[in-house]
C-alpha cells in the first residue's frame, strides 16, 4: 500500500513532462509520457482530445499500452473505426471522473461516478488499490486541468441495458415475463436512465396462489403497469444516494422509502439483497418481495395482498405466531372498512375460526386460507 501511494513515481514522470513553473494539461501529459499512446488515438478518434484539454478539473484513469494489449485480439482495431465512436466514447468516459481526485482521496472511496454516467467501483486493501479490478500502480501525476492515476488494465462500462442485464443474470424470468406483458419492454430498454428495484422469481413466488397469472391478464393490464412502475426511478440512483435520500418518487407516482437496517437496507417492506448493479441504460438494485404502489386511498384487495406477500417470508422462517398476527390484524383491518355484509360475515367466521386453534401454525393457515378466499370474491 505504502508503494501504491508513493508519490515518488508520480513526482518523477511529472518532472519528466513539464516545465518546473507549470504543468502540462492531462492530453499534452499522457502523450508526453510515452506510455500511453494506444490511449491518445483512442482520444483523437473519439473526438475527446479538445474535451480533456479543456478547462476540468478531471481524474483520468489511465490505461497504458501495456493495459489496452490485455484487451482480446482485434479489440482496439475495431473500436477505433468510426463506426464503433459511440462504443468506444463510452469506453473512455468510464475513466473519467470529474473533478481532481488525488490519491489520499481515492483510497477513502468505494466507488466514484464517471464522465460515462456510471460508477466504478474502487476497493483498497492489503495488496492496493483497484478500480473495477485495474490495479492503480502510479499515483498522482498532477496536470494544469487535473490528475491522472495510472492503472494496468483497460476498465470496461456495462453494455447491456436493464431487459438485457436480467435475462443475463437467471433469476427475474417472472420479471421480465411481466414486463413483457405490461408493454414495458421497449421504455426500460430505451435510452433511459432507469434505477430498477427489481424482485427476484422467489419474491414473486412468495405472492398469493394465482396473483401472478391474474396480473397477466390483458384485462389486468393497468394494474401490472403501476406494480411495475412503482418499482422504477428516473435516473441512476446508487445505493449511497438512495439511502441519503431515504424517500424516492416512482415512475407509478408514489414514492418508496428507502431506509438502513441491522442487516443491510431495505425498501418499503423488501431487502436489499444486492445493489448497485450497473446496466447501459441504468442500475439494479436486486429486492426479495414485490413492492406494492401506496399513496393511494387502501382497498382491501391490496391490504391482504401485502399482508400475504409478507406473512409467507415470516411463516417460512417459522414465525408463526407472528404470521398469524399479522393476517388476523389485516383482517380486522379490511372487516372495518368494508360495508359488505357478506364479507364482513366471511372474515368474522374465519377469525372466529382462527381463534380455536390452540397452534400458532395451523391458526395461521386458517386466516390465510380466509384471505386466498376473500381475494377470489374482491373484484
Amino acid at each position: 500500500m505504502k508503494t501504491l501511494l508513493s508519490y515518488t513515481t508520480a513526482f518523477a514522470v511529472v518532472a519528466l513532462l513539464a516545465p518546473a513553473s507549470k504543468a502540462a494539461d492531462i492530453v499534452d501529459t499522457a502523450v508526453g509520457a510515452g506510455n500511453f499512446k494506444t490511449l491518445a488515438a483512442a482520444l483523437g478518434a473519439a473526438d475527446l482530445v479538445d474535451t480533456l484539454k479543456g478547462k476540468g478539473p478531471f481524474t483520468v484513469f489511465a490505461p497504458t499500452d501495456e493495459a489496452f494489449k490485455k484487451l482480446p485480439e482485434g479489440t482496439v482495431a475495431g473500436l477505433l473505426k468510426p463506426e464503433n465512436k459511440a462504443a468506444l466514447t463510452g469506453i473512455l468516459t468510464y475513466h473519467v471522473v470529474p473533478g481532481s481526485v488525488m490519491a489520499k482521496q481515492v483510497v477513502e472511496l468505494s466507488g466514484a461516478m464517471t464522465v460515462n454516467g456510471q460508477r466504478v467501483d474502487i476497493k483498497v486493501d492489503d495488496n492496493g488499490v483497484t478500480v473495477d479490478g485495474a490495479k492503480v500502480v502510479t499515483t498522482d501525476i498532477k496536470c494544469d486541468n487535473g490528475v491522472i492515476h495510472v492503472i494496468d488494465s483497460v476498465i470496461l462500462p456495462a453494455d447491456k441495458t436493464i431487459p438485457e442485464t436480467a435475462v443475463a443474470a437467471g433469476s427475474f424470468g417472472t420479471l421480465l415475463a411481466a414486463v413483457g406483458a405490461a408493454g414495458l419492454a421497449e421504455t426500460l430498454g430505451s435510452e433511459g436512465p432507469f434505477t430498477v428495484f427489481a424482485p427476484t422469481d422467489d419474491a414473486f413466488g412468495n405472492l398469493p396462489a394465482g396473483t401472478i397469472e391474474t396480473l397477466l391478464k390483458p384485462e389486468n393490464k393497468q394494474q401490472l403497469v403501476d406494480i411495475l412502475t412503482y418499482h422504477v426511478v428516473a435516473g441512476r440512483v446508487y445505493s449511497p444516494d438512495a439511502l441519503a435520500a431515504k424517500n424516492v418518487k416512482t415512475l407509478q407516482g408514489t414514492t418508496i422509502a428507502i431506509a438502513p437496517t441491522e442487516s443491510g437496507a431495505s425498501v418499503n417492506n423488501a431487502k436489499l439483497v444486492i445493489t448497485d448493479l450497473d446496466a447501459s441504460n441504468g442500475v439494479i438494485h436486486v429486492i426479495d418481495r414485490v413492492l406494492l404502489p401506496t399513496g393511494k386511498k387502501a382497498d382491501a384487495k391490496k391490504m391482504i395482498f401485502e399482508a400475504i406477500s409478507t406473512g409467507v417470508p415470516m411463516f417460512n422462517a417459522g414465525h408463526h405466531a407472528a404470521c398469524a398476527t399479522l393476517y388476523q390484524k389485516t383482517m380486522e383491518q379490511v372487516m372495518a372498512g368494508t360495508s359488505d355484509s357478506e364479507m364482513r360475515s366471511h372474515m368474522k367466521m374465519v377469525l372466529t375460526s382462527a381463534m380455536r386453534e390452540t397452534c400458532p401454525m395451523e391458526r395461521a393457515w386458517t386466516l390465510r386460507r380466509g384471505m386466498d378466499q376473500m381475494l377470489v370474491r374482491l373484484p
